[in-house]
């Protein structure tokens, strides 16, 4: 853009006042900005900034009396000499005077998609009447109300639950600013179009005042949950509740049995609306509900919903020296901004004091300068308007009182394992469960008998955009994991490891036993191995000091920091579904990072228990995000996202692939663990039996859906038979059955559609000439149990010897006595490299193999030991990248080289 413009600015509010800047840093000449008058002793910010740089301010109480121009007030807007007028926010009626003056006329924004919703509430109405698509509009001004040329307009998906702040503030707001800014650069640039509105399509609807803003009750609880909030503050969605008016506030659709909780009569209400523990819901006359979160009532007290039978029950604080402090400074600061209010009593009322939304904003600011500690929300101070109020409500966040109270959550329980798990089923964003914005929900399913545990919500993409700027903002803040809340964690999952097993079983199979010990009991070990480490990153000796070669004397001095690197994207597999969580998550919180973590598809559960013990472990807002859902819509997103910075995924080979492309979008940083084909080699010199059990342990583990799962056995050929047949004997022994039967050996596969797949690779092994020993069909009874099986004679060349199963299937193949070198070849002959191992006494020999074998760990007489002290990752196809150990933490931080001359 080569032209600049002199610009006359008519308008006001924060909106009016970037694109002031902005305008002025792109070059153009303000040569008058047309406000309103001063109120109640403040300015508005678009004044202030004006003011502020000597641009000549006016500020007329109106432009027109009895319907004419005033003639001095035109006078005033002329002498200034304006090409263009620009009104980013006016409510004020300019004459046409005006509008038609300047030698390019005049351009004004309209927040909707024009030419519907023509009128001054136009955000309001795209809520109200169920629109899917909000936008703006920056258009010509005409002699009619919202009727001229378009310049140019931009749109944006409304969610579910949107309401007019959500709008304004993710779209409107910033995007609004750009776009008039771009409308400017067309117009001095002489390549601004002007497209006449279409007249089909075109709406009209007045403003909403709060006494046309009453809740009509005989409606479908969508049409209600849109009325709530597209009056979502102003003015507020009312209805008259024991005599008096209550105003509604965050609404969202309810898509769940019917809560228990107390009856409130709502005037005009068929059905009375239930106080429950997670607010007021309201019903349709479609029977459908809506979930009310917060009530204001007739003297501006606003309150949570679940709290309207308990309203007054909260005694007063009695502060500390240090809160009493804090107090004095919180009132300097209302006292900074309502600047009109002669002294800050007890009483005085934030609002009616002339306060506004704007204000909010910079009085929770000037807190956080202050009280970094001290977590507020604009919608604390809508909640507490009254000084006396505000400094109790703030007392008790800072001393945290509130924290357990703030978590809200909708349980699915069920008397399982001689006990009640309860079990969130929502999106966990931003410190709270929600429902998926579009509200859809999928069924988790039991793999032991195929019945469904419960609907979860399946994450959108608005979900993971929320997510994603959720722990953008929390890292920003620098609201990271610190160790007491790591330690406080893994406290927390011991507490609950029977309830965190139990559900890890009935969602993945896992036998009950094996899920408290590996899947629970590990992950509790992790945490507290990573919290650790959580004090000590920054630590100078975790940097080095580098000397450097310069000319003499050598005045510099180079040395390295480590630095956390951001948001996180972490997808896990549906095997060990919260030991994956575990491994990946603490690593990445430990490093000082936030993350926003998907589930596999069908093993949502123990992740969003995880979330709920994260909160109440004290975990600020933000920092830990959960989102159930599909892989190739959340976890692409997550994958491609701008603001993600690094990429954790264990899975599938060609799924890693898929991520590493993704990620190339802004180049984030990836680590993988991927698929294994891993190789156990078993020689005559072993103790044997140790090694049929070793052996099997190494392919039954967790119903062979292990990661290191000895794919390939390689059976030195005098001990072959023998080894077969014991283990043979030993799968006969083998249970099948309830995960939860604490007697039970083998349990179900993950999901239907794995057990297919796995009936699948049997016969294909079959097919290829391979003899099958043992199993390899459905166990015929409820469920997705398959019998372990047992291939020999499995050639280098077949399927079954190249490609991973996942599951309960033994492929052993011979080699010849004392061929060392041979059986080294052919079990690195996979594309995998992520474990392997070996049964010998000799260790020289063990040693030696150990080193020929590429893989990124090697078991000798041992298989499936892990420790959280020990580096996980694998090679080539296998992945790259490292869980667990130190090593893990450098896949989660960035280096930083910093030299200083002195």
């Amino acid at each position: 853009y080569q032209h600049k413009l002199k610009l006359a600015l008519i308008g006001q509010s924060i909106f009016g006042q970037e694109v002031y800047n902005k305008l002025r840093k792109e070059g153009h000449k303000v040569v008058g900005v047309f406000t309103v008058p001063d109120k109640n002793g403040q300015a508005d910010p678009l004044a202030l900034a004006a003011e502020k740089d000597g641009t000549p301010v006016f500020k007329f109480p109106r432009w027109r009396a009895k319907g004419k121009p005033i003639q001095e007030v035109v006078a005033a807007y002329k002498s200034v000499g304006a090409e263009l007028n620009v009104l980013p926010f006016c409510t004020q009626f300019i004459p046409m005077d005006v509008i038609d003056c300047p030698k390019h006329g005049s351009i004004i924004y309209h927040p909707s998609i024009l030419p519907r919703h023509r009128g001054a509430s136009a955000i309001n109405w795209t809520l109200i009447q169920g629109d899917k698509k909000a936008g703006f509009t920056i258009f010509w001004a005409d002699d009619g109300l919202d009727t001229g040329p378009i310049l140019l307009q931009r749109e944006c998906d409304v969610g579910q639950n949107d309401t007019v702040d959500d709008l304004y503030n993710r779209f409107l707001f910033p995007e609004g600013i750009k776009a008039m800014v771009e409308a400017v650069h067309l117009i001095a640039d002489g390549k601004a179009p002007r497209i006449p509105q279409p007249k089909e399509g075109a709406t009209y609807e007045g403003i909403q005042k709060k006494e046309n803003a009453e809740i009509s009750w005989d409606q479908p609880a969508a049409a209600l949950h849109n009325w709530i909030r597209g009056h979502d503050k102003v003015p507020g969605a009312w209805a008259t509740i024991d005599g008096q008016v209550v105003t509604f506030y965050g609404s969202s659709l309810l898509d769940a049995s019917v809560p228990a909780g107390q009856e409130l009569a709502l005037k005009g209400a068929s059905r009375p609306g239930l106080v429950t523990k997670n607010g007021l819901v309201v019903f349709g006359n479609d029977g459908k509900m809506v979930l009310v979160r917060n009530l204001q009532f007739e003297d501006g007290k606003m309150i949570p919903a679940s709290k309207y039978f308990s309203a007054d029950e909260t005694t007063a604080l009695e502060l500390t020296e240090e809160e009493k402090k804090m107090a004095e400074d919180i009132r300097a600061i209302w006292k900074g901004i309502l600047s009109n209010v002669a002294v800050i009593e007890d009483s005085t009322d934030f609002f009616k004091s002339g306060a506004s939304s704007m204000h909010v904003v910079r009085m929770l600011e000037e807190i956080k300068q202050k009280y970094s500690g001290l977590q507020l929300q604009n919608e604390d101070v809508y909640m507490a308007t009254k000084f006396a109020d505000f400094i109790q409500m703030a007392v008790r966040k800072f001393r945290g009182e509130d924290k357990e109270e703030e978590l809200v959550i909708d349980y699915i329980s069920k008397n399982v394992n001689d006990m009640t798990v309860n079990m969130p089923y929502q999106c966990f964003i931003n410190g709270q469960f929600i429902n998926a914005d579009d509200g859809k929900t999928y069924d988790t399913i039991n793999p032991a008998d195929g019945s469904i545990i419960a609907s979860v919500s399946s994450a959108s993409l608005a979900d993971v955009d929320k997510a994603v700027a959720a722990a953008k903002e929390a890292f920003e803040n620098e609201q990271t994991a610190e160790e007491g809340s790591v330690t406080r964690l893994a406290d927390l999952m011991e507490e609950h490891q029977e309830e965190l097993a139990t559900i890890e079983s009935i969602d993945s199979g896992a036998v009950y036993t094996l899920a408290l010990k590996t899947h629970v009991g590990m992950s509790v070990q992790t945490f507290r191995y990573f919290a650790g480490w959580c004090d000590k990153i920054q630590a100078s000796e975790y940097g080095a000091t580098i000397p450097i070669n310069q000319a003499r004397p050598n005045r510099n001095l180079t040395f390295t920091k480590k630095e956390p690197i951001g948001v996180c994207a972490i997808v896990i597999p549906w095997n060990y579904p919260l030991m994956m969580l575990a491994w990946k998550s603490a690593a990445c919180l430990a490093a000082g990072n936030t993350l926003v973590l998907k589930p596999a598809q069908v093993t949502p559960l123990t992740s969003l228990k995880f979330a709920e013990l994260s909160a109440k472990a004290g975990f600020p807002k933000g920092v830990i995000n959960i989102l159930p859902g599909s892989g190739g819509l959340v976890g692409q997103h997550l994958s491609e996202h701008p603001d993600v910075r690094k990429v954790g995924f264990t899975g599938s080979t060609p799924t890693g692939k898929q991520i590493m492309k993704s990620a190339a979008t802004n180049l984030k940083k990836v680590s993988l663990e991927l698929g294994g084909k891993s190789p156990l080699i078993i020689f005559s010199d072993c103790e044997l039996d140790r090694a049929v059990k070793m052996g099997m342990g190494a392919v039954y583990f967790n119903k062979g859906e292990n990661c290191i799962a000895a794919g390939r056995l390689f059976v030195e050929e005098s001990i072959h038979d023998e080894f077969v047949r014991k283990v043979v004997e030993e799968i006969k022994k083998m249970k099948i059955g309830d995960p939860l039967d604490r007697s039970t050996d083998h349990g179900p596969q993950n999901h239907k559609a794995h057990l297919e797949k796995l009936l699948q690779y049997c016969e294909t092994g079959v097919k290829e000439g391979a003899t099958l020993v043992y199993g390899g069909r459905q166990v015929r009874r409820p469920g997705f149990f398959m019998e372990p099986t047992v291939f020999t004679d499995v050639e280098d060349h077949m399927y079954i010897a190249q490609e991973e199963s996942f599951g309960p299937v033994m492929v052993i193949s011979k080699f010849k006595n004392g061929d060392v070198d041979g059986v080294l070849r052919r079990a690195n002959t996979t594309e995998y490299g992520l474990a392997s191992g070996v049964f010998t006494k000799d260790i020289s020999k063990a040693l030696y193999i150990s080193e020929k074998l590429e893989a990124g760990t090697v078991f000798i007489n041992t298989y499936n030991k892990t420790d959280v002290a020990a580096p996980f990752g694998g090679f080539k196809q296998s992945g790259f990248g490292k869980d667990l150990g130190e090593e893990a933490l450098h896949e989660y931080l960035r280096t930083k080289a910093i030299t200083v001359e002195y």
